[in-house]
């Protein structure tokens, strides 16, 4: 039933994007384990539309923050105002009290604002001149930002990478789907008349189905190897947290859900590892580069990197 529910919504995300579903399965993979995504790929690939049809696609509120240099903290999270009918002051609430979050060009606020997310993303919640209130769930950013500006940018810390569960790339289509996106958006926007196939209960009993996927000892000794061995590599001087390490194997987790299993094998591990761990890890400088170019060059060498980890890992031969 999870697969049905699973294929229903990436096919129906897909009546919008065309040639994104490893991308699609993996957002769906980062709602089912309850964290966040950093979409970093140049304006125009399609990350905003993405967005829209997947909050779609599950009957979700959707809101979408411009983030600029502006941008205060109480913008996000909402403020106490005077009522003069009422004569008693009433909270009104920011965008954050949504349940899917796009936080476009995130990059370009004050790192202030940047951090007025952290407890958003973190603890699900929101503190306003003292008081907490809960955001209501299922509670999921999408960040996004462009490696090849860094004009007018504050580059994100390392505490709030690490409180994105995967870094993905949209990249270009093939010349085929290229055809295919000019001939879907001729006459009209397939996000208009996208209709919802998936409900809120879907998703939470996805969740807690995530949960119960089976872990074999040997994965989790391959897991736990595979982040202690970032840690131990001489082309990484921070290695990854066990935060990574708990992220790292949830996401494994759901993703079998996702594809019809009730186990997690040593594969879900390799094709994981960039995307969780590779934003996690900071990477030894080597040569000069300009500020753009160094941007660029360290994400793609952060993969490499973690590939390259990967690859030294003894893999579990047994068959799950």
């Amino acid at each position: 039933m999870d697969k049905d529910i699973a294929k229903a919504i990436r096919e129906n995300v897909s009546k919008v994007i065309v040639g994104k579903d490893r991308q699609i399965e993996y957002l769906l993979t980062a709602i089912l384990v309850g964290g966040h995504v950093l979409l970093e790929d140049v304006p125009g690939t399609g990350k905003t539309k993405t967005a829209r049809a997947l909050a779609q696609s599950l009957s979700l509120d959707f809101k979408r923050v411009q983030f600029t240099i502006d941008l205060l903290p109480s913008d996000l999270t909402g403020i106490h105002y005077f009522d003069r009918k009422t004569d008693d002051f009433i909270f009104r609430e920011g965008p954050v009290f949504t349940n899917i979050l796009l936080a476009d060009e995130i990059n370009r606020a004050t790192a202030r604002t940047q951090s007025s997310l952290l407890e958003c993303m973190e603890e699900k919640q929101v503190s306003v001149d003292g008081k907490t209130m809960k955001l209501k769930p299922p509670f999921f950013v999408i960040a996004t930002q462009n490696p090849i500006e860094s004009q007018g940018t504050f580059p994100l810390p390392e505490a709030q990478l690490d409180r994105f569960l995967m870094m993905l790339k949209m990249d270009y289509p093939t010349h085929e789907e290229s055809i295919e996106i000019l001939k879907r958006f001729a006459t009209d926007d397939p996000l208009v008349s996208l209709s919802p196939v998936a409900s809120p209960e879907d998703v939470f009993a996805m969740q807690d189905q995530a949960k119960k996927i089976h872990v074999d000892d040997k994965v989790y000794d391959y897991a736990a190897s595979i982040v202690e061995a970032t840690r131990n590599s001489s082309d990484i001087r921070v290695g990854a947290s066990p935060r990574a390490l708990l992220s790292y194997v949830a996401a494994a987790k759901a993703l079998a859900l996702l594809r019809g299993r009730d186990f997690v094998t040593p594969d879900d591990l390799k094709e994981l590892a960039v995307p969780v761990l590779a934003h996690r890890i900071s990477i030894h400088s080597s040569g000069s580069f300009s500020r753009d170019g160094e941007f660029a060059s360290v994400r793609d060498r952060a993969a490499l990197v973690i590939t390259k980890v990967v690859e030294s890992v003894t893999c579990p031969t047994e068959k799950f």
